[in-house]
């Protein structure tokens, strides 16, 4: 049921009120109205958050039709002829838009079959007559024993950049212009940036990526940027790593950055791409005793906040900023919830940030579950395989060049798995199966991939670390 907030009684109970109605909270509420709790999910705009409308869903639609365009551009390498003609950015913006519209419209109906009552309008934590909190929207106040907190990030910017300039955008502005910028500097090399800075070059926008650290997605490993970065410049995209920012300069459409070393770099268009923040100003956390460490919310293991009965899902709490992660938070601290209550038998295990499956959806593609090589080392002896996709049949067909590196303990299960190349985000599921139930290559390798897949690459990278290499020089 969708309720104006204004229009109800000032007071209501339920047995938990979850507030913020991205990827954690809406998993959240899904969850406990399955395990049979009475919710209410506050949310001053639409149920799904900035992974549906503004993030994750819109950013791959706009990467698809990158890859379109690359498609055509390079249809008479496969003896089909074709042209690619003008680019309309707006009608890329409709599709994602349909996409979107779709999803939302799903969700939607998912969350009123549940029962849940979704309450619009911006909620506030105040001191309750209770020890937990209650949250207030508009002249409405709601109470129950538990409350989840699931408020989300928003882009991050810097001081030296001005924002009253239309040629400086962050994530959210980029995928509501209705033009292409002829060309277009990304400042940080991150996964937004990387993300947008490859589909922009796919779309004929000249891009420049300026990054203060010394690689491309820092988070992963080594070869996984070397390769990434290498790709990109084939693809002409200029990319400048260790350069930090000196000064931003901006009009109406042109931007100036100077970066160290006294390069200036000029543009169309500047897109800051930065990180996230959490989002936790002006809710009233503070105010009732949450404690929050540089905006995120502290919490144990468990996603409890320092106030008994709150709890923390997703983005505002310190770790890997994903969708899904928030997906898994919301379950867990349903479940958490449920189990106290005795409505299950058994409290859920914890989940770990290690665990959790990354993927950059660049050309090529980025993906990795479990620890990189120097943080398995510092915990013991390891040993390491790479796989070359050039030994791939699909991946050679799809014409895309990468790596399948796998990390294990020395004589025991693979704690990490390292993907690059085009389309392997879908093959980070067997890689979370493989890490998660911490399998050793000897337990993959009599698995038999069917061929030709790319998930061959991590049947023959398993293989090989078994000791049975197949297609393996050396």
């Amino acid at each position: 049921m969708s309720t104006d907030a204004a229009s109800e009684d000032r007071r209501s109970s339920h047995d938990l009120i979850v507030l913020g109605a991205g990827s954690g909270g809406y998993a959240c509420a899904l969850r406990a109205a399955e395990l049979g709790l009475s919710v209410a999910l506050v949310e001053q705009d639409k149920v799904g958050g900035t992974c549906l409308h503004r993030g994750c869903i819109p950013t791959k639609a706009w990467l698809h039709a990158a890859e379109v365009a690359d498609t055509v551009r390079e249809a008479d390498r496969f003896g089909i002829g074709a042209e690619l003609g003008a680019v309309d950015a707006a009608a890329i913006g409709r599709y994602a838009d349909q996409v979107v519209s779709r999803l939302y419209k799903g969700l939607a109906g998912l969350i009123g079959s549940r029962r849940i009552e979704n309450v619009l309008g911006h909620g506030v934590l105040e001191a309750g007559p209770e020890t937990t909190p209650v949250v207030r929207v508009g002249d409405r106040v709601l109470q129950a024993p538990s409350i989840v907190l699931a408020t989300g990030s928003a882009p991050r910017s810097l001081p030296i950049v001005p924002t009253d300039s239309p040629s400086v955008v962050d994530s959210d502005g980029l995928l509501a212009a209705t033009d292409l910028p002829e060309s277009l500097i990304v400042l940080g090399g991150g996964v937004i940036g990387t993300e947008f800075a490859s589909a922009y070059a796919s779309l004929g926008v000249k891009v420049t990526i300026v990054e203060a650290l010394d690689r491309l997605l820092a988070a992963e490993e080594p070869e996984s940027s070397a390769i990434l970065e290498r790709a990109f410049r084939r693809r002409r995209i200029e990319v400048l790593t260790g350069r930090g920012v000196e000064s931003v300069g901006a009009d109406s459409d042109r931007v100036e950055v100077l970066i160290a070393g006294g390069r200036k770099v000029v543009a169309d268009r500047l897109l800051v791409a930065v990180g996230r923040r959490p989002v936790t100003e002006d809710l009233g956390f503070a105010e009732v005793g949450i404690g929050l460490d540089s905006g995120f919310v502290s919490t144990d293991e468990r996603l409890r906040t320092t106030v008994d009965g709150v709890w923390a899902v997703g983005d505002i709490v310190r770790g890997p900023q994903l969708a899904h992660r928030g997906f898994a938070h919301g379950i867990f601290v349903a479940e958490e919830i449920a189990h106290r209550r005795g409505l299950l038998p058994e409290a859920p295990p914890v989940v770990v940030d290690a665990s959790i499956p990354r993927v950059t959806y660049a050309s090529p593609e980025v993906a990795s579950v479990g620890l990189g090589e120097a943080a398995a080392r510092a915990a013991g002896e390891v040993e390491t395989f790479t796989y070359d996709l050039a030994g791939n049949g699909k991946s050679q067909i799809l014409r895309t060049s990468g790596q399948v590196k796998l990390v294990r303990r020395k004589d025991g299960p693979v704690v990490g798995i390292h993907l690059v190349g085009d389309r392997v985000g879908e093959l980070i599921g067997e890689a979370q199966l493989i890490t998660g139930w911490e399998a050793c290559p000897e337990d993959v390798a009599p698995l038999i991939h069917a061929h030709p897949t790319q998930g061959e690459a991590l049947g023959e990278a398993h293989l090989a670390l078994a000791g049975k290499p197949l297609h393996v020089h050396g």
